[in-house]
């Protein structure tokens, strides 16, 4: 069906102080309004789709608040208010006296035919996690879901903020058929999504913000019951969801498991190793890039798996393209190991000087393996002056205050498995990509660094490539290093190196 929004902004106008109603009706632009944002002693604003408009050069008063808080319905635990029958939402923010100061006023809008880019996925019955950033259109996809699927099977929405089916008692019609139960307290959305299984047989639950531990338990129950769940969370990526301890059971969760000596060495990897650790609770994730852009991993479990053990990640690219067409493509991430950058950072000059912060990795270490392969870096205390930031997988996770001001700065982070010389090896190469194929003793250095990461990790023997006396006795130099054992066998030119353990 062709894409239908329906705004109710009349609705939201009428709540508002008489001078900001009327700038906001002159200003026009009513489908590209966002929210109007009205803060005690600062001017009022409004925010649009392309930037954000002072609505009046006088500040906002406290009688200015208090007469759209008289208007609205009562805000409830999370303060958070609507209005009756609409999907525009009020939210408050309060002093230590607990006094209304703020209020952002966000203009809700249904939009009729969002879902039809994944209506396919969503009519199979699989359960279905959107995932998106604050404000991308997640609450909008899942309610054109809700209605649509309402059509033919019993629907029930767990609306905890009343953001899917609007504020009062009678829902919205942007929900269709679906029945909506309302959350007294956010706290206790995790028992009336059980409640809802329990006492309404539905066969489908969707619910908004997925976002605490016993939520994430309530979601696995009801998905083992056999009742299909659609829902949101916040986050990005699934690499998001694995590092968020609270939401990682969504996708299988993560744990550190030990394989035997056969095992490591089939895989060519260490001996301990992170695997999922149960069957996630959805199986198809669907990463809302933009309103018109989606990825889709048809395959939860499998997408995982290829995710820890650092193979290509694919998926499905859904977009609409110029004519409004939906154009689905195959796709595929690169690899994502532990040496490098989830975000795949672009790659450095040779010949360029890198500021480095290290967190929590040995400086002697990488200043060692910097020298050894002859790559220019300056090892920094400041996080403001670096180019990049390396740490430990361990710091990763417990996501520190640094490592989230790194993020935010868009800087390339790179996570190591383990504080070692090979490591921080791979990290080099990989920031700086080297040519191999410019420079063969750039070229030896790298054969023998993957022939020593194999080894290492199990693997019973390596044989390099030929190599000249000279470079040979370069590997000869670096195996030694990482104690192990080499020698070299063959004839000139195809004379060798082959590296094992004792």
């Amino acid at each position: 069906m062709p894409t239908l929004i329906t705004d109710d902004l009349d609705a939201l106008l009428r709540v508002l102080p008489d001078r900001i109603r009327e700038r906001l009706v002159c200003n026009g632009r009513r489908d590209h309004l966002l929210e109007v944002i009205l803060d005690l002693g600062r001017v009022p604003t409004a925010r649009y789709t392309d930037g954000e408009v002072v609505l009046a050069e006088t500040e906002v008063a406290r009688d200015d608040i208090e007469s759209v808080v008289a208007r609205i319905g009562d805000l409830d635990a999370d303060n958070r208010a609507g209005i009756a029958r609409t999907l525009h939402r009020i939210s408050a923010i309060r002093n230590r006296k607990r006094d209304v100061v703020g209020l952002t006023c966000r203009v809700g809008r249904a939009v009729y035919g969002t879902i039809e880019i994944i209506e396919d996925i969503i009519q199979t019955g699989a359960n279905i996690l959107l995932l998106g950033p604050p404000g991308v259109g997640k609450t909008t996809m899942l309610r054109e879901a809700a209605r649509v699927l309402a059509e033919r099977k019993r629907v029930i929405i767990v609306d905890t903020s009343n953001e899917i089916g609007g504020d009062g008692d009678i829902p919205h019609p942007a929900i269709g058929r679906a029945r909506r139960m309302q959350v007294a307290e956010p706290i206790l959305q995790h028992e009336v999504m059980i409640e809802a299984v329990e006492n309404h047989n539905p066969e489908v639950i969707v619910i908004d913000e997925i976002g605490r531990e016993l939520e994430a338990a309530a979601a696995r129950t009801i998905a083992e019951r056999g009742v299909q769940l659609i829902g949101t969370a916040h986050g990005r990526t699934l690499d998001n969801l694995l590092l968020n301890p609270t939401l990682s059971d969504l996708v299988g969760g993560i744990e550190s498991v030990t394989l035997s000596d056969e095992e490591a060495r089939r895989r060519g990897t260490q001996k301990t190793v992170l695997e999922r650790r149960s069957p996630p609770t959805f199986t198809v994730l669907v990463e809302i890039q933009d309103r018109q852009r989606l990825a889709v991993h048809a395959d939860i479990a499998k997408a995982v798996d290829s995710l820890l053990r650092g193979q290509p990640l694919a998926h499905e690219l859904r977009y609409r393209d110029e004519q409004g067409e939906i154009q689905i493509e195959e796709a595929a991430s690169s690899t994502r190991n532990s040496a490098r950058n989830d975000r795949q950072p672009g790659a450095a000059p040779p010949g360029k000087l890198v500021r480095v912060y290290p967190f929590g990795v040995a400086r002697n270490r990488l200043a060692q393996a910097a020298k050894r392969l002859k790559v220019s870096i300056q090892i920094v205390d400041d996080l403001k002056t670096a180019d990049a930031m390396v740490t430990l997988k361990s710091y990763f996770r417990r996501r520190p205050r640094l490592i989230l001001d790194a993020e935010r700065r868009q800087m390339p982070v790179f996570v190591l498995r383990a504080n070692t010389l090979v490591q921080m090896e791979n990290f080099l190469i990989d920031w700086f990509r080297m040519d191999a194929e410019a420079d063969p003793v750039e070229r030896a250095i790298q054969d023998v660094d993957q022939a020593v990461r194999k080894v290492l990790a199990g693997r019973a023997r390596i044989d390099l490539a030929p190599q000249t006396a000279q470079l040979r006795r370069k590997q000869h130099e670096i195996a030694r290093q990482h104690n192990l054992t080499s020698h070299s066998f063959g004839k000139d030119p195809r004379r060798r190196v082959r590296i094992y353990r004792d």
